[in-house]
C-alpha cells in the first residue's frame, strides 16, 4: 500500500466517523455478553465467529472502538488484510492515540510486505504505549525478516512477557530462537505454543510436534554446519533446465551424487531413494507440509548427515529433509539449501557454469560501520551509485520459512512486490492471487507447462510473458512466468510472496548470495543467448513451519 493511499484511507475513515458522531451517546450500548462471546471465540481460534459477533456490535454502535478493534484483529488473524487495515483505520478516526489500532495497522502492512509503512505504525503505537505488545512483536518480526534474528529474539521475549497467552508471539519467539541456533529454547517455545494455542489445526500441530522432536535431537548433536576443508572452492556444475547441478559426497562416501543448488529451499533435501541407498535414517517426522504440485501436501521426514562435501569444502552435522522426488526424468539426488550456502559467500556463475564458495571465516571482516550499514539496509534501498554498469545489488530479506526474498516490480502492477529468489526453479512464477488482482491474464500465452513441485505434478499450468520485470535498477524484457497458487507457501513465509524468480532470469547473470550483507549481487553475462523454454518445469519452495 503506497503512503498516499495509506493517508487517503485514514482521511476517508475520519469523514465516515464524523458522520456517525451525531448519534446519541450510548444509543447503541454494546452487549457485554456478546463481547465476552467474541473474546472467547478469539481465544478458541474461531476467528470467523469472533468477526461475526464484533461486526454485529459495530453495527449497533459505530463509535464502539473496542468492538471495531476486535473486528479488525479477528480479520487480521484470518489474513483478511485489507478489511483488517480498513477497520483499524476507522478505529483511529475515533481515537488517533489508540496504540492498539496503530499496531494492527502495522501488522497488516507488514503481512503484505510493506515494511516502511509498517515500521511507522509500530513506532507510533509505541509512542502512545511503550508496552503495546503487538507493536513490539511487529518490530521484532521486521528485524527477523531483515536477518537480525538475535535482536528479534530479545523483542519477542518482551512481547511474550507482556502477553504470555498470545500464541502468535510464542510461535514467533520459537522461530527466532531456532534461527539464532538456540534449539532447546526453540523446542521449549514450540511446546508452550502447543499448550496455549487453539486446538483447531490438527495438521499444523502435528508438524510442530515433529519439529520439536527434531529440534531436541539436533540440540545435542554438537555444532551444526561446522565448515572445514578448503576455505575457497570452485566446482563446475551442469545446467539442466536452468538449474545448476553439482557433484556432492555424503557421509564420507566415495559415491558422487547429483545435487541441485537450490536457494528456494531453507534446508538441504535428500531424496527418499538416495537416503535408502546410503542408509540415511530418519531422526524425526510429523505432519504434512504444503507445497506446489499434485495434492499440495507431502509428509515431513527429518534426517541428519554427518558430512556433506562439495569439492574440498566439508560441512559437518547437516540437518536435512527426506522426501520423494516426483520428476524421474531429471536424475537428481538432493538439493543444497540456504542452510549450507549461508555459511559461504556463494556465487553461481551461469556463464562459466561454476559454483564458487568462500567460507565465512576466510572473508575480510566487516568493520563496525560496514556491518551497521549492511544491517540497516531496507528493500527500498537503491544500489550504490559507484556500482559498475551491468552490476546490480538487491537488498534481500529472509522469510519465516527460510527463503530469500527481494522486491520485484512487474509492469502493470502498481508497486513492487516480494518474490522468492530460487536457483532451483526452472522458470519464474507469479501467484494466482497477483495474476487475478492485477489482471495479468492479458499476457497469457497458449503455451502450457507441467510443473514438478515438492508435493507432486501439476499439469496444464498457464504461462505469462511479462513485458518488463525490474529488480532494483535492472529491467528484464519478456520474462516467462508460470501462474501458480502461492497460498501453500505463503502460509509459512510471514509476509506475502507474490512470485518466484527462477533460473530463466537468473541464468543471465553471475549471481552472488552475500549472506553477511544480506544482498543479492547480479553481474550480467555478456552476449548470452538463452536456451528455448522447456515444457517441463521444477518449482522447489515448500511451506514448512
Amino acid at each position: 500500500m503506497s503512503q498516499a493511499t495509506h493517508k487517503l484511507v485514514l482521511a476517508l475513515a475520519a469523514v465516515v466517523m464524523s458522520m456517525a458522531a451525531g448519534a446519541a451517546p450510548g444509543a447503541f450500548a454494546a452487549d457485554k455478553k456478546e463481547r465476552s462471546r467474541a473474546e472467547r471465540a478469539l481465544r478458541e481460534g474461531d476467528f470467523a465467529a469472533a468477526e461475526k459477533i464484533y461486526r454485529e456490535l459495530v453495527e449497533k454502535d459505530l463509535k464502539d472502538i473496542q468492538a471495531r478493534l476486535g473486528l479488525s484483529y479477528a480479520q487480521l488473524k484470518q489474513r483478511n488484510l485489507r478489511d483488517a487495515y480498513d477497520n483499524a483505520a476507522r478505529a483511529l478516526a475515533l481515537d488517533a492515540t489508540s496504540s492498539r489500532a496503530h499496531a494492527i495497522l502495522g501488522s497488516a502492512l507488514l503481512a503484505t510486505g510493506d515494511f516502511p509503512l509498517s515500521i511507522e505504525e509500530f513506532k507510533t503505537a509505541l509512542s502512545f504505549n511503550q508496552n503495546e505488545a503487538l507493536a513490539i512483536a511487529g518490530i521484532s518480526m521486521l528485524n527477523f525478516y531483515e536477518n537480525r534474528a538475535q535482536v528479534a529474539l530479545l523483542g519477542l521475549r518482551r512481547a511474550v512477557e507482556l502477553d504470555p497467552n498470545e500464541p502468535d508471539f510464542v510461535f514467533n519467539y520459537a522461530q527466532a530462537a531456532a534461527r539464532s541456533e538456540r534449539y532447546k529454547e526453540a523446542a521449549d517455545g514450540y511446546e508452550t505454543f502447543l499448550r496455549i494455542a487453539p486446538r483447531t489445526d490438527a495438521d499444523r500441530r502435528a508438524r510442530i510436534r515433529g519439529l520439536i522432536e527434531f529440534l531436541r535431537y539436533i540440540a545435542v548433536q554438537g555444532e551444526l554446519y561446522d565448515t572445514t576443508g578448503s576455505p575457497r572452492v570452485q566446482v563446475e556444475f551442469e545446467l539442466v533446465n536452468s538449474r545448476p547441478i553439482i557433484p556432492v559426497r555424503l557421509n564420507g562416501s566415495k559415491k558422487v551424487l547429483r545435487f541441485v543448488v537450490d536457494t528456494g529451499s531453507g534446508m538441504c533435501v535428500v531424496s527418499d531413494a538416495t537416503a535408502r541407498r546410503l542408509g540415511i535414517k530418519e531422526v524425526a517426522r510429523g505432519g504434512l507440509a504444503r507445497a506446489v504440485g499434485g495434492g499440495g501436501r507431502f509428509e515431513i521426514v527429518y534426517g541428519f548427515l554427518d558430512t556433506l562435501q562439495i569439492g574440498e569444502a566439508r560441512v559437518s552435522n547437516v540437518p536435512v529433509y527426506i522426501r520423494e522426488f516426483h520428476n524421474t526424468q531429471e536424475s537428481v539426488d538432493g538439493y543444497i539449501g540456504l542452510s549450507v550456502l549461508s555459511h559461504f559467500l556463494s556465487t553461481v556463475d551461469y556463464g562459466e557454469h561454476v559454483l564458487s564458495l568462500l567460507r565465512d571465516d576466510a572473508r575480510p571482516a566487516l568493520s563496525v560501520e560496514q556491518s551497521s550499514a549492511a544491517n540497516a539496509q531496507s528493500a527500498t534501498a537503491t544500489p550504490p551509485a559507484t556500482a559498475p554498469r551491468r552490476v546490480f545489488e538487491i537488498p534481500i530479506r529472509s522469510t519465516s520459512s527460510g527463503f530469500w526474498s527481494g522486491l520485484v516490480h512487474v509492469e502493470g502492477v502498481g508497486k513492487p512486490t516480494n518474490f522468492i529468489i530460487d536457483t532451483g526453479a526452472t522458470v519464474s512464477v507469479v501467484s494466482t492471487q497477483l495474476n487475478e488482482r492485477e489482471e495479468l491474464s492479458r499476457f497469457e500465452q497458449k503455451f502450457r507447462l507441467s510443473v514438478y513441485g515438492a508435493a507432486g505434478v501439476t499439469e496444464d499450468v498457464p504461462m505469462l510473458m511479462l513485458p518488463r520485470v525490474s529488480l532494483g535498477d535492472y529491467t528484464h524484457a519478456n520474462l516467462a512466468a508460470a501462474v501458480l497458487d502461492m497460498n501453500p507457501i505463503n502460509e509459512t513465509t510471514g509476509f506475502e510472496q507474490a512470485g518466484i524468480l527462477g533460473g530463466n532470469i537468473l541464468r543471465y547473470f553471475r549471481v552472488t548470495f552475500d549472506f553477511q550483507r544480506a544482498v543479492l549481487r547480479l553481474e550480467m553475462i555478456p552476449n548470452y543467448t538463452p536456451p528455448p523454454i522447456s515444457k517441463e518445469a521444477n518449482i522447489t519452495p515448500q511451506g514448512l513451519e
